[in-house]
């Protein structure tokens, strides 16, 4: 077939779309736990930089010094800053001292505020795709982080009594907004410190992140123990957080404790629920030792695992495939992460897993799983939909935005990724129509591979691997 008549064939595929965002709405329950944050967004330049450095007066020495990558002093803000920005690369330092995080609100501040964490980001997602009842947790919830959430009444958290509310509407007034400064700037911009001038190389952004309950997995006990009790009954429970902890917590607890809490604590949610379907989000978890805790001992409980490129490529360093981790990395396409699919298939032995790739979504999962590889195909189809809508509109908070994009043909750049796919899985496993119909099964496994639809000049890239993943599963009914 010729790209166009795959193209059309694609788009054929993809009319199922509508339909099955309705299907959303038979869902009764879903649980999204456990991150859900403010991200403060500001757009910066170096001039405005060292105005902030001069009027208050901070030691430009500190500033231009070597030190961690964290912030305990208002100059290691600005130090972590210069770091990305002369540099043009991005980074998130954690600020351990609440004055700097006062100092950062007063000084620094924000051009707009949106919902920030996995576990915010995806509630928000199925609420608005229609799921009937969307439960979040969040580790702290003041007006200003509740009111992040979409005005729905089928999005729901509870309140400081553990009684279950409209998010958007709790304001647990005691708890503290849990902000994540993402300060952006342009390349070729420049900052003159001490007789030196940096020029920016590269547009992107710097992380100063004050989230001390995220940075702990906090679990707030009200929610908790709502979501174990009979009436919840969730079909699907999404996890996230977890990339946030490190070995050792800064009050001695180890974050390895935090999971296995976690894991005993969802045990009980699904008591009651033992079809419903758990998936874990994966995210860039920076700390090796809880990379691979996580892929040891959570995994075993969950059905299915969501990743992109470099978390793909992270795991793979931690289950002793060095070799194939640099492969994937020096030539990053869907042949090579397939290669690597396999081998964390055969490592963890989980029921399903989805790769979002630029261009592909990828499905591998076990011969006879509960969501058939049709309803994958549809669903991945509705993740591509939904997640160009917010690429190209900036914002998917009302229904009628999320179809925005359904007679998009889908990409050259997916095709030619599912054209590499199906080469090596016919070197692997036989010949396949993994180009037309982006289905192949076996008596082993079910390989389910959907081009996507790019948006040329998107107006947001946050919260992208979120929403595929979710959708994705949710979605495909």
């Amino acid at each position: 077939m010729s790209s166009i008549e795959l193209k059309t064939k694609w788009l054929e595929n993809y009319k199922t779309a509508p339909a099955q965002l309705e299907k959303m709405g038979e869902i009764n329950g879903l649980i999204s736990a456990f991150n859900a944050n403010v991200d403060a967004v500001i757009k910066v330049n170096g001039k405005g930089i060292q105005n902030l450095i001069a009027e208050n007066n901070l030691n430009t020495d500190l500033i231009l010094g070597e030190g961690e990558n964290n912030i305990r002093c208002n100059e290691d803000a600005i130090r972590g800053f210069l770091n990305c920005f002369k540099n043009g690369i991005a980074e998130e330092w954690l600020i351990e001292d609440v004055d700097v995080f006062e100092w950062l609100n007063k000084n620094v501040g924000y051009d707009k505020m949106q919902m920030g964490g996995q576990g915010g980001i995806v509630a928000n997602v199925m609420a608005v795709c229609g799921v009937n009842s969307v439960y979040v947790h969040c580790a702290s919830a003041p007006k200003d982080q509740s009111k992040l959430f979409l005005d729905l009444p089928n999005l729901l958290t509870n309140d400081e009594n553990g009684e279950i509310k409209q998010a958007s509407k709790v304001d647990r007034s005691s708890d503290l907004a849990l902000i994540h400064w993402i300060i952006e700037f342009d390349k070729g911009d420049s900052i003159s410190l001490n007789g030196k001038t940096y020029v920016c190389p590269k547009a992107n952004r710097f992380i100063a992140t004050y989230d001390p309950l995220n940075f702990k997995l906090h679990i707030d006990g009200n929610f908790a123990n709502r979501m174990s009790q009979n009436d919840i009954n969730p079909e699907y429970i999404i996890l996230s957080g977890y990339q946030m902890l490190h070995e050792s917590l800064r009050d001695g607890t180890k974050g390895t404790d935090r999971i296995d809490f976690s894991k005993a604590m969802i045990a009980k949610w699904r008591e009651s629920c033992p079809d419903s379907l758990l998936h874990l989000e994966v995210a860039s978890t920076q700390n090796k030792v809880i990379r691979k805790y996580l892929i040891d001992n959570l995994v075993e409980s969950v059905d299915s695992l969501g990743f992109n490129e470099r978390e793909l490529i992270d795991i793979l360093e931690v289950i002793g495939e060095d070799e194939l981790a640099q492969k994937c990395e020096e030539n990053t396409n869907s042949s090579n992460l397939f290669e690597g699919m396999l081998k964390i298939r055969e490592y963890t032995n989980c029921s399903r897993m989805q790769l979002h790739m630029f261009g592909l979504y990828l499905t591998l999962q076990e011969k006879g799983f509960s969501v058939s590889p049709l309803q994958n195909r549809n669903g991945m189809q509705l993740a591509a939909t939904v997640a160009a809508a917010k690429a190209g509109t900036g914002a998917i908070d009302k229904k009628e935005v999320l179809l925005w994009a359904k007679d998009h043909e889908v990409s050259e750049v997916g095709l030619n990724e599912l054209s590499r796919l199906s080469a090596t899985v016919t070197n692997l496993f036989g010949d396949n129509q993994l180009l037309e119909t982006g289905i192949f099964t076996n008596e082993k496994l079910e390989i389910i591979a959907v081009p996507t639809i790019l948006i040329d000049k998107p107006v947001t890239l946050v919260g992208m691997g979120d929403t595929i993943s979710s959708v994705s599963l949710v979605g495909a009914r």
